[in-house]
């Protein structure tokens, strides 16, 4: 039997758009065995939104792997414990591809590295701010070429807390990308060149008093927040009771704030929240540094 376990993601944040990702301490579990013929998908929770067919992104990472290896895919079982919630913005679609390659990896026993899964990863989902992170956990910093993919990893300090404000009503991915400008110009590309510049070097070396700077963005986030009930007006309240960043999600709907006064802020942010006409939950979720653990017959392997 196989286990694998997957921390959600934030990607962008703020000026990183398609290039800057995190891991967060929320996770999906995937249990992988062989089975004699054919495929079975369970999905523990109950989302009836989950294919459980050859459609399942799991197992059409899986499918992809074997391609690739040119053997044939064997039948599998697979069991969904699905914690991160789908289009809301916390990767996972990176989740599943991340768990697929993970398993093919291990029940082939074709024993690639962590490093060609990175790049195996990214060249699926076509950009590195999902998949990077989830698979070696911190903040990672990445950029496409048309033969690789070049990071580096941040380890997220463990004071830092992320209040994700998490809606009741999901966003395609798809919906976001065409709510974007064609072009943008020359101000605000170097006002996001150098936000995410500082956002970097300032996660590097722990200043997190250039956070609520280095989180802006003219690229996306302006643009999303049109298809996101009062984003705005949120974002504001959490730099109004204390936050120190504010982005959004990915290509959304979930919103973030980078905190340290877990217990205040929380309270305060569930109390606004009730008040508008969406339904809005907030977890308090840290970095998770280490990323995706796969274990073969219960012996955690990496």
């Amino acid at each position: 039997m196989i286990k694998v376990k997957v921390p959600a993601t934030t990607a962008n944040m703020g000026p990183g758009f398609d290039s800057i990702g995190m891991a967060l301490t929320m996770y999906n579990i995937v249990y992988a065995e062989k089975i004699e013929k054919g495929l079975e998908i369970i999905i523990q929770d109950g989302n009836p939104h989950i294919p459980t067919d050859e459609n399942n992104l799991i197992y059409k990472t899986i499918c992809y792997f074997y391609d690739n290896i040119g053997k044939p895919v064997p039948g599998i079982r697979l069991i969904q414990q699905d914690a991160i919630p789908h289009t809301r913005g916390l990767g996972s679609s990176a989740a599943c591809i991340v768990a697929g390659l993970h398993i093919a990896n291990a029940m082939s026993q074709s024993f690639f590295s962590k490093e060609e899964l990175v790049q195996m990863a990214a060249q699926i989902e076509g950009h590195p701010d999902n998949t990077t992170p989830a698979l070696l956990g911190g903040m990672t910093i990445g950029a496409m070429n048309e033969s690789d993919m070049k990071y580096v990893k941040v380890r997220v300090p463990d004071t830092l807390h992320f209040a994700v404000m998490i809606p009741d009503f999901t966003l395609s991915t798809e919906l976001a990308r065409n709510a974007l400008p064609k072009e943008v110009s020359l101000q605000d590309a170097v006002f996001n060149a150098s936000r995410a510049a500082l956002l970097a070097a300032s996660m590097m070396n722990g200043d997190m008093d250039n956070l609520e700077i280095a989180t802006q963005d003219r690229l996306h986030q302006p643009y999303r927040s049109k298809l996101i009930p009062n984003m705005d007006k949120i974002l504001d309240k959490a730099k109004e009771y204390g936050a120190k960043g504010t982005f959004l999600s990915g290509a959304g709907p979930t919103l973030l704030a980078v905190i340290k006064n877990v217990v205040d802020f929380r309270r305060e942010m569930v109390a606004y929240l009730d008040t508008l006409d969406q339904k809005w939950q907030v977890q308090m979720l840290q970095a998770d540094n280490e990323g995706a653990k796969v274990w073969i017959n219960e012996e955690l392997r990496y």
